[in-house]
C-alpha cells in the first residue's frame, strides 16, 4: 500500500500548482490507443490486460501470458492527420512484465510558403518546400503482482519529441503510475495516474527559420511562445464487472471517471478539478467476436445565444479474434453528438502463442 500512498502525495503535491501551468500540453498522448479500447469509450482502465495496458493501464500486463504485438492507425481532419500506434510486450516471470510503445501523430507535407516571394518581390514556385509537424510519444511500461491476491501495480517512463519542420523542436520526459485489483468475482478496479510527476517540455527555436516567418508578413509579427512547458497530472479510474451466459456469451462493462486538475467544460467542473465519465460495453460470443460500445466526453457547451448545452461522444465497434490474432474496428463520435474528434480506426493484436 506504500506504492498507493506514494501516487496520491505526489497527485497532491503538483495539483497545488496546476493554476500556474498550461492546461492543454501533449493532448496527443490523451487520445486512446486500440481500437478495442476507443470502441468503449476508452473505458477500459480496470479491465485492460494485453499489450495495449501499456497505455491504458500497465498494472495489466502482468496478465499477459506470451509475447503480444499491437499495431493501430487512424486519420483525423479529412485525413489531414495521422495518429499511429506501434506496442509490444512479454512477460518476465510469472510475476512480472514489460511493454514498450510509441506513438506518433502528425500532419506532412505543410507547404512552407516563407520563400515564396523573394526580395524583388518574383513569385518564384521553386522556392516552396515541405515539412511536417510530428508528435512521437516513446512509453516503456514495467509491471508487477503485488504480495496481495489479485492486486498489482505499474510504471510507465515515457520520453516525448515533438518536431515543427526545422522551426522548433522539443524533449520531453514523465512518469506514470497505475494499479489494479481483481477479485474472485469478476469485478475489477484500476486507478491510472497520468504524468504524476507533471511531464515537462524543453522547446528550442531555430533562429534563422523564425526568422523566416516573422519576415514573411510585414507587421504581423508575433511573440515566440515559452520555451517550456508542463503537463500536469491526471487521474482515470475504473469499475468493470464481466457476465457469462450459457458458456458461449459473455457481457463486460466498465464505467470510469477522467479527473483533470483544472477548471474546464467537463460535466463535472471545479476550481480544483473536472471530472468526465465514461461507459462502455463489451458483448463476446464464444471468445472470437465482440460487439462494443460506449458514451463519454461529456462536455458542458455555450451557445450563440449564451444558452448550455450537454454534449456526448459515442462510439461503437466491433471485433474478432481467431488462434492468437485479433483485428478491431472503432467508429467514433456517431452522428456527429459532440465537437470532439471522430474517426475509423483499426487496429490488429498479434499474441505470438500463434507460433509455438
Amino acid at each position: 500500500m506504500k506504492f498507493f500512498y506514494c501516487i496520491l502525495s505526489l497527485l497532491f503535491c503538483f495539483t497545488a500548482n496546476a493554476q500556474a501551468t498550461r492546461k492543454y500540453s501533449n493532448e496527443f498522448m490523451n487520445i486512446g490507443v486500440d481500437a478495442a479500447a476507443l470502441g468503449m469509450s476508452n473505458a477500459v482502465v480496470a479491465k485492460t490486460n494485453d499489450v495495449n495496458s501499456g497505455y491504458w493501464n500497465p498494472a495489466g500486463l502482468t496478465k499477459l501470458e506470451d509475447k503480444q504485438l499491437a499495431l493501430m492507425h487512424s486519420s483525423y481532419f479529412a485525413n489531414i492527420a495521422n495518429y499511429d500506434y506501434a506496442a509490444f510486450a512479454m512477460p518476465l516471470d510469472n510475476d512480472s512484465a514489460f511493454g514498450i510503445s510509441l506513438i506518433r501523430f502528425a500532419v506532412d507535407d505543410i507547404l512552407d510558403t516563407t520563400e515564396l516571394i523573394d526580395d524583388q518581390g518574383n513569385v518564384n514556385y521553386d522556392r516552396i518546400n515541405l515539412f511536417s509537424t510530428a508528435d512521437y510519444g516513446l512509453t516503456f511500461s514495467y509491471a508487477r503482482n503485488l504480495p496481495i491476491e489479485g492486486l498489482r501495480y505499474g510504471v510507465n517512463a515515457k520520453v516525448i519529441r515533438r518536431i515543427i519542420g526545422d522551426f522548433a523542436s522539443s524533449w520531453g520526459f514523465g512518469l506514470d503510475a497505475a494499479i489494479q485489483f481483481e477479485n474472485d468475482n469478476n469485478w475489477k478496479f484500476g486507478v491510472m495516474a497520468r504524468d504524476i510527476t507533471t511531464t515537462f517540455n524543453s522547446w528550442s527555436f531555430n533562429d534563422e527559420a523564425i526568422a523566416r516567418i516573422q519576415d514573411a508578413i510585414e507587421g504581423q509579427n508575433q511573440e515566440l511562445p515559452e520555451t517550456s512547458e508542463i503537463t500536469i497530472p491526471k487521474l482515470q479510474l475504473g469499475v468493470s464487472k464481466k457476465y457469462v451466459f450459457r458458456y458461449d456469451y459473455s457481457l463486460e462493462a466498465e464505467f470510469d471517471l477522467n479527473v483533470r486538475f483544472e477548471q474546464n467544460n467537463d460535466i463535472i467542473s471545479t476550481s480544483f478539478a473536472s471530472i468526465n465519465p465514461a461507459l462502455g460495453f463489451e458483448f463476446g460470443y464464444i471468445d472470437m467476436i465482440f460487439l462494443r460500445t460506449g458514451v463519454g466526453n461529456f462536455q458542458t457547451e455555450r451557445q450563440l445565444d449564451n444558452s448550455e448545452t450537454t454534449t456526448f461522444q459515442p462510439s461503437l465497434g466491433v471485433g474478432f479474434k481467431y488462434k492468437g490474432i485479433e483485428v478491431d474496428y472503432a467508429f467514433t463520435d456517431i452522428g456527429d453528438q459532440s465537437i470532439a474528434l471522430y474517426s475509423n480506426v483499426f487496429s490488429l493484436k498479434v499474441d505470438f502463442s500463434l507460433f509455438r
